[in-house]
């Protein structure tokens, strides 16, 4: 990789710097519902800056409104909006406008990665936000997940460089951005923060990391990135949350078993099957529901875009995780079901034998049953 050692005290970039905090709040949202409650508006598809016969289009678009400022304890003033996703995730975005040098830029990004607690102040406004759109809440949970990222969005960098130019001249600054580090990075961290980059044209970037993105193109160019990326960080907190959801039912299960494997006990693994058959069902659906929110349709580079998206956030691992536990439930289902059909076949047997003990005597008595 090219010398990323620069000066940048005459570099000047504007864009904006956004805080995307998500929280999931229930098992589903009537999105219909709660736009007749809020007088909110939906997400309209974003507008790709390449021609293309496809695009990017939501199956159930969020809806979104916006939300008052927030002020922060630097006097920084950012902008904000809520939008509500009807698989039961809310998204908080603020936004600062930002004009300066990279140091500046790297110094921003280490105090908001590390300092600023913005789930905090987001937490007090969704809660304000739900009480209004509490009718439009489908079993709404008493204790949510939350996750944050933030996205560094460079409109102009003086000079204008091109993505060659900008990696080698400035790629040290991205790796540091993207970390959240105002040290110097060693050549190797930068590799592997530069390798998870992708354009499409010469003149757009996208660097994406597992808790912030740097993202160097035109505003209607960025829309799609931005929309990929706060989309993969819900689908993370979706699964997050089948994943605490099937924990918590499978260490039920396996207190059930360890109690006893004794006739009565077995007979009670009826009812613990069918709840744990209930689980798999809402997984299944629920898991369905949220990878299906959003259509690719006839564009690779969106869909290349949010696979990235999705593998440095840690979608997938999750999604692993959920899958090897949706296994291990089915197992655990199948063998409770047949421990019980073994105990109901049991007690079936023995009141057959009575019932031709009770005949046998009656028999020999010489009295009809």
């Amino acid at each position: 990789m090219p010398d990323l050692v620069i000066q940048t005290a005459e570099v000047t970039l504007h864009g904006s710097v956004l805080v995307l905090l998500q929280f999931d709040v229930c098992e589903e949202i009537r999105l219909d519902q709660l736009r007749a409650l809020i007088s909110a508006r939906t997400v309209e598809p974003p507008n790709l800056k390449h021609p293309a016969p496809g695009y990017v289009r939501y199956q159930r678009p969020p809806v979104v409104e916006p939300v008052e400022t927030l002020v922060l304890e630097s006097g920084e003033r950012l902008q904000g909006e809520i939008k509500y996703y009807d698989y039961g995730v809310l998204s908080v975005v603020f936004e600062l406008a930002f004009t300066g040098g990279w140091d500046k830029l790297t110094g921003l990004a280490s105090r908001w990665v590390w300092d600023v607690d913005f789930a905090a102040q987001a937490t007090e406004i969704v809660r304000g936000r739900l009480a209004r759109a509490a009718p439009a809440l489908i079993k709404p949970y008493k204790e949510w997940l939350s996750e944050d990222y933030l996205i560094f969005h460079i409109r102009e960098v003086n000079s204008s460089p091109s993505v060659t130019d900008l990696i080698q001249r400035y790629g040290s600054c991205i790796a540091q951005v993207v970390r959240g580090d105002m040290g110097k990075l060693a050549e190797s961290e930068c590799n592997e923060v530069l390798q998870s980059r992708i354009s499409y044209y010469a003149n757009d970037l996208a660097v994406i990391g597992w808790n912030a993105a740097f993202i160097y193109d035109s505003t209607s160019g960025a829309e799609t990135a931005i929309q990929l990326l706060e989309y993969a960080n819900s689908q993370l907190l979706e699964f997050r949350h089948y994943d605490d959801l099937l924990t918590k039912e499978l260490e039920r299960v396996y207190t059930l078993l360890d109690e006893g494997t004794g006739i009565f006990a077995r007979w009670r693994l009826a009812r613990s099957a069918t709840r744990l058959h209930t689980v798999l069902l809402d997984v299944a659906e629920l898991t369905e529901h949220a990878d299906n929110a959003i259509k690719f349709l006839s564009d690779m580079f969106s869909a290349r875009l949010y696979k990235l998206a999705a593998l440095k956030v840690g979608v997938p691992d999750y999604k692993d995780l959920v899958t090897q536990k949706v296994r291990t439930a089915e197992e655990l289902y199948r063998f409770m079901v047949d421990q019980f059909n073994q105990t109901r076949a049991f007690f079936l047997e023995v009141t057959v034998v009575i019932i031709l003990i009770i005949e046998l005597v009656y028999l020999f008595r010489g009295r009809p049953f």
